[in-house]
């Protein structure tokens, strides 16, 4: 994994000439026609997030917050969005600490999008974090690591208590968002063709909670909270899209989600 989400490993390993040839098919496949069904939140939503950009400069001059302790701790993996690197969720993740849980990174640094070879790693990360604790992980996947998260849940249900996705695009057509020109940019692939196989509506066979909010102005909420079937339980928040990974309102829902998941 590339240590910067401007670059990919297939771009960092390439001759100057071979980078920008690649950097070349990646522009035009960002800058393409958008599909029919190309639909994101309204730009007025885009805007609320560009103000929570701002949320970790302002956090010492807001109210803090306490979770309870935790009567049911839980081993966590927080899963990153799109271009971000799991720092991003490092409130979320002291927060959950303080609680009584007990968090883990991904293991892949920056999210710039699936292939195989991630797949097996964060598969092996998985399988590792399960034997050391010799219980099952809870995966709370934000945007992109929320799609990570289900489909990892698909091939190693053992290893996964439950799932918990926030304003993950999994249900309906993969161009329901604002930033599927960003995806391909930085994945080098287009949104609805990745190079793993994947039904993104399949619910996992663990329980799945869906976290969405009308507020959301990357992913539309009717693909984040997505159909009955595609989850177990859908619920409404009122944060904006970066939000998730650092609003009190969605850290204290997780939290809940955390006190209802079953042992195992």
């Amino acid at each position: 994994m590339a240590s910067t989400p401007l670059t990919s490993s297939r771009m960092a390993g390439a001759s100057p000439v071979g980078f920008l040839a690649e950097a070349s098919r990646r522009a035009v496949l960002a800058s393409g026609p958008a599909p029919a069904d190309a639909r994101g939140p309204a730009a007025r939503l885009l805007l609320g997030e560009v103000a929570t950009f701002a949320a970790p400069i302002m956090r010492p001059f807001r109210r803090d917050f306490t979770l309870e302790r935790s009567g049911n701790p839980q081993i966590v993996m927080l899963l990153p969005g799109l271009a971000t690197h799991p720092v991003r969720m490092r409130f979320m993740a002291e927060k959950l600490e303080q609680a009584g849980h007990r968090t883990k990174r991904w293991g892949l640094g920056y999210n710039l999008g699936p292939s195989e070879e991630k797949f097996a790693t964060l598969g092996a990360r998985l399988a590792e974090i399960h034997a050391r604790y010799g219980r099952q992980v809870v995966l709370v996947g934000w945007s992109l690591g929320g799609i990570f998260a289900r489909e990892i849940a698909k091939h190693q249900p053992e290893h996964v208590a439950k799932v918990v996705t926030m304003g993950s695009p999994f249900s309906g057509t993969p161009y329901a968002n604002n930033a599927w020109r960003l995806y391909q940019l930085l994945a080098g692939h287009a949104v609805d063709h990745p190079p793993v196989e994947a039904e993104l509506a399949v619910k996992p066979p663990v329980e799945t909670v869906a976290l969405w909010s009308p507020r959301d102005g990357i992913i539309t909420p009717r693909s984040a909270a997505g159909r009955p079937g595609e989850r177990d339980r859908a619920i409404a928040l009122r944060c904006t899209h970066i939000g998730f990974s650092n609003a009190e309102e969605a850290i204290r829902t997780v939290a809940q989600e955390l006190e209802r998941t079953r042992p195992g």
